[in-house]
């Protein structure tokens, strides 16, 4: 949930996680090269309101740098700055009684640029004689330039220029921002049009889905849990885990959606089992549990900005409230392994059941690129400064473990001490869900998860093969039509595209 600002986004109509800004570390001031859980980032070289420019906005400024068009207006633009530069000179020119000749011919070559730029947009707008005619203007203005002018009207004139320029560009960078976040949370007509066709298919055939129980509720058995509601998303993660498993008749999958996708994900994997595994379609709005909140809630994405050093930004994904339900949903599990929806799974994940947390609750692979100590949001307190940070996305959980400590108990404490303030709701669960775990993750070697497909360009290939799984986590999801083009491959490979509604709603992430 990459955001510009609070502020700006509320006047917007976006929903807004807040940009958590992080003190630089001492320890990483090179800007040569920046290493991040075995990624290796090519050195690029960025002017200074680039980097500025990625820290403010995020991937927006990648994304951007992507997808640059070239301009359709740059003669327009160059009219305009003439324009400005003319009426600069002209009061000074129109003073002098011997050159009328020449202020005749200003004010002329400025009336049919007004005449011209009124008519026109874009460069296609123009008519064919233009490049004449800015010989004419540039002509006037050399010669204007060679007389004594008065210097506090083109000075003025001058600065209009550059304070309607940098409100114009102002506008149109605030204007782009918010489209392209726009997009990055609607979701795509396509994947709307496909919910709705399988929510009817499932009333009209009177799907009748075959389950095992049985399986659901075995302990001996290796379950996931997918908190999502996106079918494609879910249905990737699923395949691509099924697909590297030695023995996919013991993996069970729950799926946790809300009411509105419920049916869908059902009909879609009636419609598409994956090889042996069973898996279990959840609506959390109707779970029997004791709890006032039981709407669906994703894992919640922060950006992490880095003001000095090397004006680097991260994504910090975490647990969502949704998190906190699984000991009650799932009461006879001991164990369970917890995948995002924006997850590509490329090993086997059964040696995961087979870890020695130690007694802890989450097993999570840190990132030391961010340590609790440099997030400002933090206030000083009962932490570890130096502590890495956990990300969700892979988690192996120890639900026994979980409720005989009473995490839900202790997260839910701390959420409700620190909801006095004017924070929003994603702030608080964000410090609520550090403290919350703090001692209690065991670390995962870097090879079970790599972050950073949803907004870092610079991953190597060689390094995406080597992972375990890949976490697109970032605003640039690979069933987006913004997605990072050279990561797209990796999710688009375990979709199913031979079912007839992708077609139908021309789903083509």
């Amino acid at each position: 949930m990459n955001r510009t600002s609070i502020s700006d986004s509320k006047k917007k109509g976006v929903p807004v996680s807040p940009a958590v800004v992080a003190n630089p570390s001492p320890a990483n001031k090179t800007k040569t090269e920046v290493s991040y859980k075995g990624v290796h980032r090519a050195v690029v070289s960025v002017d200074e309101s680039q980097r500025t420019c990625q820290v403010k906005y995020g991937s927006y400024c990648l994304w951007r740098e992507e997808n640059k068009e070239p301009m359709k207006d740059a003669k327009v633009k160059h009219m305009k700055d003439l324009l400005f530069v003319a009426r600069a000179y002209y009061p000074s020119i129109a003073k002098m009684p011997s050159q009328s000749k020449l202020t005749r011919d200003m004010k002329q070559n400025i009336q049919e640029f007004e005449r011209i730029l009124s008519e026109s947009s874009a460069d296609g707008d123009l008519p064919p004689q233009v490049d004449k005619k800015f010989e004419k203007m540039e002509g006037v203005i050399s010669k204007a330039k060679s007389f004594p002018v008065d210097c506090n009207n083109v000075d003025k004139k001058l600065r209009q220029i550059l304070d309607l320029t940098e409100d114009e560009a102002s506008f149109h960078m605030k204007q782009s921002v918010f489209l392209y976040q726009l997009a990055v949370q609607t979701m795509p007509k396509s994947l709307h049009c496909l919910s709705m066709r399988l929510t009817v298919e499932h009333f009209k055939s009177g799907s009748v889905d075959i389950e095992d129980s049985e399986k659901f509720s075995d302990p001996s058995l290796l379950h996931f849990v997918i908190i999502s509601d996106n079918i494609l998303a879910s249905s990737v993660v699923i395949n691509s885990t099924a697909v590297h498993a030695r023995e996919s008749k013991n993996f069970v999958f729950h799926v946790l959606t809300d009411e509105q996708n419920y049916f869908a994900m059902k009909q879609w994997f009636i419609r598409n089992p994956c090889k042996q595994a069973a898996i279990q379609v959840l609506n959390i709005e109707k779970m029997e549990v004791d709890q006032s909140d039981m709407k669906l809630s994703l894992p919640t994405e922060f950006r992490v900005s880095f003001p000095s050093g090397d004006n680097r930004t991260d994504y910090l994904s975490i647990f969502s409230r949704s998190h906190y339900l699984l000991p009650k949903i799932f009461r006879k599990l001991r164990k369970v392994v917890v995948l995002d929806h924006d997850v590509v799974v490329q090993r086997d994940l059964s040696p995961l059941w087979e870890l020695d947390m130690e007694g802890k609750v989450n097993g999570a692979v840190k990132s030391c690129s961010v340590r609790l100590g440099q997030l400002k949001s933090l206030k000083r307190g009962s932490f570890d400064a130096n502590a890495c940070l956990w990300m969700s996305g892979l988690n192996v959980i120890d639900l026994a473990r979980w409720r005989e400590l009473g995490v839900s108990e202790t997260y839910h404490k701390f959420y409700k001490q620190m909801s006095s303030g004017d924070e929003p709701r994603e702030a608080i669960a964000l410090k609520a869900s550090l403290l919350t775990f703090q001692d209690k993750v065991s670390a995962l070697e870097n090879k079970w998860a790599l972050s950073g497909l949803g907004y870092d360009y610079y991953i190597k290939p060689q390094t995406i093969k080597n992972a375990a799984t890949l976490h697109y986590n970032g605003n640039m999801k690979p069933w987006l039509e913004m997605g990072i083009p050279q990561y797209k491959s990796y999710w688009r490979k375990h979709l199913n595209r031979e079912d007839g509604f992708l077609s139908d709603c021309n789903v083509n992430p």
